[in-house]
């Protein structure tokens, strides 16, 4: 009795479900890439057939007889027989691709088996270097769990007794968003182990789509550190950089590059790039045109200059009549200017500021941000005393613009410590050292130092621009500091080696070096910020213009000064200056 309403609703549903099937995509999927997405499509599409068929039965043949269990039956099995047959069919061409190479790929570990752990282990299922064996989890909700046919062995601290019976050599950090310290233990847990150590990439460059989580690298100094991530206004940002001129000097630096980067991610109008280290700026350069071809962000002019050159200076800023300013260019390696080169540093970190401060009064610079450092904090060095002597300058700017209002230009300070990778860290002689076979050697088993990626230093340097107002000395939170010996230890490990084998070697500090470092001066007083990473040190008196005039006239008049008669100079100028000698 049922076949002939069986034929004339076949007729009906046939046509209405084939365009539910096109609506929703169906016919265009690649079986062998089947994923949730797809499952999803299907119950979709089926459901949208299985109201419109019974809508149209009734409109065309009311008295039509259909069963209630095949209107319900019918899109269960549609579903189970559409969905079950692209994942067969992937599962079967996973197996033929990828089977031998998983078979044959190296036996690894992966600690970890949350989120990232778990779309690693899909990853490299089809992956042709690695398969994946075994995961460990502190959770104890995970521990014993199978997650894409590996299973979670147990904790952590297992990992010593599942290698010790399993032909492992590798594990694989999978922790992007873990704490720092959870990071550490992992990587101690596996080179106890005996392991060699990958790990994912960072959650930053995860979250901006920037790599993939299967893209593994070696753990870096920074993944063990813990720097937390930085959360910037970004709107705000946008909007002070967004179609203005940006001027950076020492553009070809460490913290000169990265500001760049940076900035231009925020597309200004035209980025200048000005340093005096032809082969430093020929490589920014380089980098910022290699992207051309793709998505530049803004167009860069590299400019060659010297910061002391006052007629270069000028030339350059009535040419480009840039809006902001970021001043990086110094001399910042400490022992290199305690000896033989005090002098430049004073013309290069003090008159050099002063003539792209000028520079920037006199052709309507809106923000003029100076890059400075914790050394000029109570300095023992000429480095630090020469950049304690710059942020006076920016702060007698501000002095005479606020007094006489002759430019509306914001002069701002950002006071920060070492950044880990730096052209003057002591990252880079290490590495040698170890790559040579030892030993490293560290100035003194006490010594301790902040350090941030720079990275991090130059998105807050932005975040203190924007937040400047003129006038402040912005600190940054480096957060805890860290034993250079430690460091050491700890890179000897990350390297694949034993302390034992390579050794550290203490050979006493150096000429101009201390300690510790400090972020502010006795004198000052510090201020919260919107921004719990940036906070403000105010000196108890600012500077006079008179003050700044009368600086860089002396050093117009002093000609050339030898080592002691520098220190006797600056500490005219600096009564806080300590030159270690004298300590």
């Amino acid at each position: 009795m049922f076949m002939h309403g069986m034929w004339a609703t076949a007729l009906l549903a046939i046509p209405l479900q084939a365009t539910s099937f096109l609506l929703f995509s169906l016919y265009r999927g690649i079986w062998r890439y089947a994923s949730v997405a797809d499952l999803q499509r299907i119950v979709l599409a089926v459901a949208s057939a299985a109201v419109l068929i019974p809508a149209a039965v009734l409109l065309t043949d009311a008295r039509s007889v259909v069963p209630r269990a095949v209107l319900l039956l019918d899109p269960i099995l549609l579903v189970l027989m559409m969905a079950g047959a692209r994942f067969v069919y992937r599962g079967w061409k996973e197996r033929r691709t990828y089977g031998q190479a998983f078979l044959n790929g190296e036996p690894v570990v992966v600690i970890g088996a949350g989120e990232a752990g778990a779309t690693l282990v899909g990853d490299l299922r089809r992956s042709r270097n690695h398969h994946v064996v075994a995961l460990f989890d502190d959770s104890p909700s995970r521990i014993g769990r199978v997650i894409h046919g590996v299973p979670v062995a147990g904790a952590i601290a297992d990992l010593g007794a599942y290698v010790a019976r399993a032909q492992v050599t590798r594990a694989i950090i999978a922790l992007p968003a873990g704490a720092a310290s959870e990071r550490r233990r992992a990587v101690e847990a596996a080179q106890q182990a005996g392991l060699a150590v990958l790990t994912v990439p960072s959650f930053e460059d995860i979250a901006s789509g920037r790599v993939g989580i299967s893209q593994l690298r070696s753990v870096e100094l920074e993944d063990l550190l813990g720097r937390e991530q930085v959360n910037l206004d970004m709107a705000g940002i946008g909007q002070l950089i967004a179609g203005r001129v940006v001027l950076v000097t020492g553009a070809g630096g460490s913290i000169g590059s990265e500001l760049c980067r940076q900035i231009a991610q925020h597309r200004p109008a035209e980025l200048v790039l000005f340093d005096s280290n032809e082969f430093a700026l020929y490589q920014i350069s380089e980098e910022f045109q290699g992207r051309a071809g793709s998505a530049a962000p803004c167009a860069c002019s590299p400019v060659i200059g010297d910061v002391k050159d006052t007629a270069r200076v000028d030339a350059v800023f009535a040419q480009y009549l840039p809006a902001i300013v970021f001043h990086a260019a110094a001399y910042k390696h400490v022992p290199l200017m305690e000896q033989r080169n005090a002098w430049q540093a004073v013309r290069n970190n003090v008159l050099g500021t002063a003539v792209v401060a000028q520079a920037a009064c006199d052709h309507g610079v809106a923000e003029f941000v100076l890059i400075s450092t914790d050394k000029a904090v109570n300095p023992t060095n000429v480095m630090g005393a020469t950049k304690r002597l710059a942020e006076r300058i920016c702060r007698s700017k501000a002095t005479r613009l606020g007094a006489q209002a002759q430019s509306n230009c914001k002069f701002i300070t950002v006071r920060f410590g070492n950044v880990l990778g730096s052209a003057g860290s002591v990252i880079p002689k290490f590495k040698a050292q170890i790559a040579a076979g030892g030993p490293v050697t560290v100035t003194h088993p006490e010594i301790v130092r902040y350090f941030m990626s720079i990275p991090e230093a130059a998105q807050l340097v932005l975040q203190a621009g924007l937040m400047g107002e003129g006038g402040e000395i912005f600190v940054l939170d480096m957060g805890e500091p860290v034993r250079i010996a430690d460091l050491a230890r700890d890179m000897i490990r990350l390297s694949g080696f034993a302390v034992e084998d390579i050794g550290i070697e203490f050979t006493g500090l150096r000429p101009g070096e201390k300690l510790y470092e400090e972020l502010l001066t006795d004198e000052e007083l510090t201020l919260r910020t919107d921004h719990r990473k940036i906070r403000i040190a105010r000196d108890p008196e600012s500077e006079q213009a008179v003050w700044g005039e009368r600086l860089i006239a002396e050093i117009d008049q002093a000609g050339q000064l030898d080592d002691a008669q520098t220190r006797a100079w600056i500490s005219r100028w600096v009564p806080e200056y300590r030159p270690q000698a004298a300590a």
